[in-house]
């Protein structure tokens, strides 16, 4: 298994994994149960939108992990120079890939990238139906400091 920087040819794969790792554990997923697709798109297609936005915004902050040379989890992390809180927006390593310490080693390597961009603090957030993360990520020293209730609702069409 090695950790390697993001290059241009990922981009595909890696919305592919976030798709398939963020199934039963996405807001986006819980949106489109309550109220339908919307625009006609997908929540896959909403969530892998959000790895474009992490790839356009930091490609030097994401890591992928490979295993016999093919992708298996990735990570995305932003540093905000302003305020010393880095953010880890994105975190995945496919199903048959869990438990064999690649989350760990992801993570790590988002940390040290961040604490090198001078970050004094890392933020990461999961649902509460996570229960992977939830374990993992206090044995790795992240403590909880809030919980968030999301909410949505349809935007009614403006008459013509």
């Amino acid at each position: 298994m090695t950790i390697r920087k993001y290059r241009h040819s990922d981009r595909n794969i890696l919305k592919q994994i976030c798709a398939i790792c963020f199934d039963g554990i996405s807001i986006d997923q819980n949106i489109e149960r309550l109220f339908g697709r919307i625009a006609g798109k997908n929540w896959q297609y909403r969530k892998q939108n959000q790895v474009d936005i992490d790839i356009d915004t930091n490609p030097d902050g994401i890591f992928v992990a490979e295993v016999n040379r093919a992708a298996v989890g990735f990570i995305s992390a932003r540093p905000n120079h302003t305020t010393k809180v880095g953010w880890i927006s994105n975190f995945c390593v496919l199903p048959k890939n869990q438990k064999k310490g690649i989350g760990r080693k992801l993570l790590d390597k988002a940390i040290e990238y961040l604490q090198a961009e001078g970050m004094k603090c890392v933020r990461i957030e999961t649902l509460d139906n996570n229960d992977i993360c939830l374990r993992l990520y206090p044995k790795l020293g992240f403590k909880e400091v809030a919980r968030q209730v999301n909410f949505a609702m349809p935007i009614p069409s403006t008459p013509s």
